[in-house]
């Protein structure tokens, strides 16, 4: 099942605009400079191990240069709260599936798109000190010219980085982006430490920001959410302080108890829940998923909320059958007619 860290990171980087912000943010300039953003895109599927599911959330994009060379961009945002010294060459294995995938959809192309990954890290221990390098994972002689002459002959890969938890609150919040992307960092960076209740009402803006855009309230209310699962009592008491600036008192208050009571006995419910009928439906949910996932179809992040918050037992049940079958999501979740 899906926990907090993972449905808040999928709900604002798995739509491309917000996902370029982040892309745009870590990727060289040279490199950010030849892509044409208009031609991002999601790609389905997942590469991520089954036991790592609770603590990384992986996403494809593809794109094109703008000399319309493709381009795909691998990203792994790390929900971990150590650093794992092996992450290069967990990288270098997603990579290498990703690419062995590739290949059988294009069996007559005789080169290989650009794959780029990147790690998103917002861990509480720290900043990121593993090898970014696979080469560094090899024990190589010690003396400095035959280690050059052994590393040629070992893998040659590495992983770009953006690790939030090297960034001041300044800097984060003057990278170019929609307002919920610039808030996800935020609340990625300080919502599992000492400092979130303090730093809250500074983004008092940024929340009105928010709320003005065409999805405000929606956004508002995922934003919301995690914020009152990952905050102590007194980061929720800065929350509701928040949202009374900037909307009206009865939908703060609705805001704070349709999500904040459910999420803060998150791992309490979580454990009980299947032996109940709203147990059932989440788990029945999650296998559409699965399935949807494991056919390759993409699943846009209004779509996987409707499929997470539904509770019609029945519903549920028709769209685990269509699902096993389906080609695209409309197979899905579109009525036949009649």
């Amino acid at each position: 099942m899906s926990g907090p860290h993972d449905l808040f990171v999928r709900y604002t980087f798995g739509h491309p605009e917000r996902a370029a912000a982040e892309l745009r943010a870590a990727l060289p300039s040279h490199v950010s400079a030849q892509v044409d953003w208009d031609t991002l895109r999601p790609e389905s599927g997942s590469v991520v191990d089954p036991e790592l599911r609770k603590t990384e959330t992986d996403l494809l994009f593809s794109a094109r240069l703008r000399t319309g060379q493709p381009l795909l961009l691998y990203v792994l945002l790390e929900h971990q709260s150590s650093v794992d010294r092996w992450m290069a060459w967990r990288m270098l294995r997603y990579v290498v599936r990703w690419v062995e995938s590739w290949r059988q959809q294009h069996p007559e192309s005789t080169r290989l798109p650009v794959i780029i990954p990147l790690v998103m890290y917002h861990g509480v221990d720290g900043t990121w000190t593993a090898p970014r390098r696979v080469e560094e994972l090899f024990d190589l002689p010690e003396e400095a010219e035959e280690r050059e002459r052994w590393r040629a002959l070992v893998p040659s890969f590495e992983y770009l980085l953006d690790d939030l938890t090297a960034e001041r609150e300044e800097a984060l919040r003057a990278r170019p982006g929609p307002p919920l992307v610039r808030l996800t960092w935020l609340a990625l960076r300080y919502g599992r430490t000492a400092e979130l209740a303090h730093r809250l009402p500074d983004w008092t803006v940024l929340f009105a920001q928010l709320q003005a855009t065409p999805d405000g309230i929606e956004n508002l209310r995922t934003l919301v959410r995690y914020l009152l699962y990952i905050g102590d009592s007194t980061a929720r008491q800065a929350t509701r302080q928040v949202l009374h600036s900037v909307v009206d008192a009865q939908r703060a208050e609705e805001l704070m108890r349709s999500w904040g009571e459910r999420l803060i006995d998150w791992g309490t419910r979580r454990g009980l829940a299947r032996g109940r009928v709203e147990g059932r439906a989440e788990g029945r949910a999650e296998d559409v998923l699965r399935i949807l996932a494991a056919r390759r179809v993409y699943v846009h992040a209004e779509a996987r909320q409707r499929i997470l918050s539904c509770t019609d037992i029945s519903l549920l049940d028709r769209w685990f059958d269509r699902a096993l079958d389906a080609r695209s999501l409309s197979d899905v979740l579109d009525e036949p007619a009649q």
